[in-house]
This record gives structure tokens, sequence and C-alpha cells, in this order.
């Protein structure tokens, strides 16, 4: 390949990346500070909590005053609303669970932190079940209900979810003849066929210590059921179904993708600019292949005259089937609320169940592209929220009267793909009870080091047992 991306930055990133926040070293923190914190938290005034958001993006922090104000002003409860960036929660945690200040409710949270949370018994699991009885279990997806469960408890309330997707040009895969990329197979073949100087077959993730890296490849890695923790609570990544599917993403990087290690900004960028043919990121993508992002627009010859170009010839897959498939298997994370042990109880589940009603469809609407809900409704009207979800206006940054529904550029397919991608969500080592060693990889990212590795022509049989002894080490270090 002769065609390197231009890099481009972008405002926001981190929305995309949502990742584990506790690294190994804050987790011992953490267990040490809570043990001798001792009076538990600050006494509140009746009637008072604080709730924190993984969110900090000025709109969105906005949007979601906006919906604590219509709470307080419902049952009088007054509001904290206290926004926390990715980079400071680990260090803000911490230090709140020392002074015995934590807040009374926490949202927008990942998997890896629930279960953070939940090894440290920071969460008060009664409060977040009963929130859950009273808005109707059947009204929740199966599989997010199921993720943020440890056995018979419940560590919090599912939310939303946003996908992991592989994107294709649907133009060029029917010029070509070509199937769409729903196997390894399929997805080497179409490589092979569209790479050339001008275009690369596929673009993704390699860059080593990165967490897109990682995303990526669970992503692949588990359309051939490649498992990071067994049943049995062995490391998996020495499997041949592993091997396997390091062998598939080496070759397709290092023989149909762009020179240099990739991100999430360059792959990205590659596939905008009309210079690759498929690419792997997330749902939160939707909006910038539309041409409603100001910061991210796409840049392809095409989008000049149609800035929605690439939206309307972009197809999408969802599970990716390796020959080990065991059955639809995508990656995709799961949003939350959790209420804290010793919190406010009453007042704090009366707000988690208003982000649940009155409050659903406006949290919903801050990133329509990157929260597609996973409470579909209520026993009333089991689709209310799913119908609505699909006509909510994207385009973060631009004006309201700009914003169009991804339904003005998007396949029913599309759409269909999108809000049913959390029934079949499979995520590593958190079924096998392993949810906290996902937090404890993000440190040292060995799978992360080990795709770079396989892209760059090492073996994928010594990569996978380099990275298996790893991943078992760190696995150690946490019993």
């Amino acid at each position: 390949m002769s065609v390197a991306p231009a890099r481009r930055g972008t405002r926001g990133r981190r929305r995309r990346r949502p990742v584990a926040l506790l690294a190994t070293a804050a987790l011992a923190g953490l267990v040490s500070l809570t043990a001798c914190a001792g009076g538990g938290p600050q006494p509140q005034p009746p009637n008072s909590i604080t709730v924190w958001i993984q969110e900090d993006l000025p709109e969105r922090v906005a949007a979601t005053q906006a919906i604590v104000d219509d709470f307080t002003a419902e049952t009088g409860v007054e509001v904290e609303l206290v926004a926390v960036a990715e980079d400071q929660f680990t260090q803000l945690l911490v230090s709140s669970a020392a002074a015995g200040d934590l807040p009374d409710v926490i949202g927008a949270l990942p998997l890896a932190a629930v279960r953070t949370l939940s090894g440290n018994e920071l969460i008060d699991t009664d409060a977040v079940a009963a929130v859950v009885e009273r808005l109707d279990r059947s009204t929740f997806v199966d599989r997010a209900v199921e993720l943020t469960r440890e056995g018979d408890a419940q560590l919090a309330v599912p939310s939303e979810s946003w996908s992991q997707l592989l994107f294709y040009r649907k133009d060029l895969f029917e010029e070509a003849g070509l199937e769409p990329p729903t196997t390894y197979d399929a997805t080497l073949t179409a490589a092979k066929e569209l790479d050339g100087d001008d275009l690369a077959g596929f673009v993704g993730g390699t860059a080593p210590g990165d967490a897109f890296t990682e995303q990526t490849f669970e992503q692949v890695a588990l359309g051939n059921d490649c498992q990071l923790v067994e049943d049995d609570g062995a490391i998996g990544l020495d499997s041949q179904r592993c091997v396997d599917a390091l062998d598939f993403y080496g070759t397709l990087v290092e023989d149909y993708s762009v020179p240099g290690a990739q991100d999430v900004d360059t792959t990205r960028a590659s596939y905008f600019a009309g210079q690759a043919a498929m690419f792997v990121w997330s749902t939160f993508v939707l909006d910038e292949m539309a041409g409603l992002r100001p910061d991210a627009k796409p840049t392809c010859p095409q989008c000049e005259d149609d800035p929605a170009f690439l939206a309307r010839n972009t197809g999408v897959v969802t599970t990716l089937a390796g020959p080990a498939n065991a059955g639809p298997a995508s990656f995709g994370e799961v949003t939350s609320w959790t209420i804290t042990a010793e919190s406010s109880t009453r007042a704090s589940t009366d707000f988690v169940a208003h982000m649940f009603g009155d409050g659903y469809v406006p949290w919903l609407q801050i990133a329509p592209e990157g929260k597609v809900p996973v409470r579909t409704g209520t026993p009333e009207a089991p689709q209310r929220f799913s119908r609505t979800w699909s006509t909510l206006p994207v385009g973060e940054g631009v004006p309201q009267e700009e914003k169009r529904p991804l339904s003005d550029f998007y396949d029913d397919d599309v759409l269909a793909a999108l809000a049913a991608g959390p029934e079949e969500f499979s995520r590593w080592g958190i079924p096998q009870g392993q949810g906290e060693l996902l937090g404890a990889l993000q440190g040292e990212q060995p799978v992360a080091a080990a795709v770079d590795e396989v892209a760059s022509g090492e073996d994928a049989e010594e990569v996978a047992d380099q990275a298996a002894e790893d991943v078992r080490s760190i696995q150690e270090s946490l019993s």
C-alpha cells in the first residue's frame, strides 16, 4: 500500500473509547482506603443526593443538568451533578472513598467499572435490584441485564449501549460482485480484491498500548469463539481458536491495510477519505459519517458535493464469524447507573428510576448514535423507547435545526442491526465471573501488544502463548 492516512484530532474523543477505569495499583489503593475510611459517607441534608456522571463534554453535561432540574422540580430532591472525566475517575473515586464521601449515584458506567465497584463492595445491590423490579425486568434486553449481574446480585441498572461494528463500502462491494464481509473468509477475499495503490482493503486498530486495538481485536476474536477466559477460569488466549483469530487479523492488517500503527483516529480518517474499503469502529461514528459533526467530516472525493455519501453507501456487520464460530457474538458496551453503598437510598432509587422514565428519552437524545436503549419500553408499551430512539436527531456540535435522525441516512436494515446489537453482546471475562480482570488489563494492554506483533509479521502461535502468559500473571496478581 502507498497511501498513509492523515491524522485527525477529535474534540470529545473520550466518548468513542469507553474502557475500564481502574488499574491494578488503583484497585489496591481503593481496597485499603475503603477499609480504613470508617464512619461512612459525610452527612447529607435531607432530600439531597450527589450524582456523578462519566460524561464531561459541556453539551452533554448541560443536557443532563436539564434532566436533573426536572427531577428536582417534580420531587423536591436536590441533586448535585458532578461531571467526571474518564482520566480523572480513578483518582476521584479513590480520594472520595478515603474520605467516606462517595456519591449516591454514578451514571454512564462501562461494564468493567461496574465490576470494579462491585469487587470493592461499593454498590448497594439491594437498591439496584429494587429499581429493576420497579421498572419491570421484562422491559430490559435480557443480555444487558445478564451482563450487569453477578450471580443473584444486580450490580447496576443497564441503560444504553454502543456496538463495535465492521463498516464496509456497499457500493464497492456491489461493483466487484463481493458478498458482505460476514465471515473471516469473505472479509479476506474482499480485502484482497479491493486492495490497491489508492485503496486499502481494510483498516483496523494495531497501535500497542491502545484500548481501541484491544476492543477491535476482541470483536474479531469473539466471532471465532476465542475467549480471554475459559469457563473453568483458565486463560484461553493460547487456544487454537485465538491463534486462528490472531493469524486472521494479522494477515488482514499486514497484507491489506495502510502502513504504520493504526488507532481510533487514523482508521476513521482513512475510511472518511475514501482510502479504505472496510474498517472497525463503534456506532459513535454514525453521525460523523453522515457529515453531522463539524470536527470530523468525511473528506472523500464524492463527499465534497454530498457530505452524506459515505453514510448512504456503507453497510454494517455486527458479527464476524470465524471457522470455529459458536453462534452470534459481537463486542459492545453497556453503560449503566448504579447506587453506591450507604447512599441515600430512597432519593437515589427515585432518581435512577426517573432516568429510565421521564428522563430516559432526553438522556438517549444526548448522543443517539452511541446510546442505543437497552430498556426497550414500558410494560404498557414494550417498544416505546426503541421506536423513539430511531427518530431522535443526531449531530453533536451542530445547531439543533441542523440535526437529523439516523433514519435520514441509513437503511432500515442498518438501524435494525443497531437496535438488535445488545441482544448478541458477548464480552471477555464477564460471563466467566472474571470481569475484574478486564480493568486490570487496561494498564499493560497485553492483547493490544499481541495484535501489534502479528501485524508486524510475528508468528501468531508464539504471540498468543506470550499474551496468555502475560494475562495469567495479571490474573494471579488479583487473587
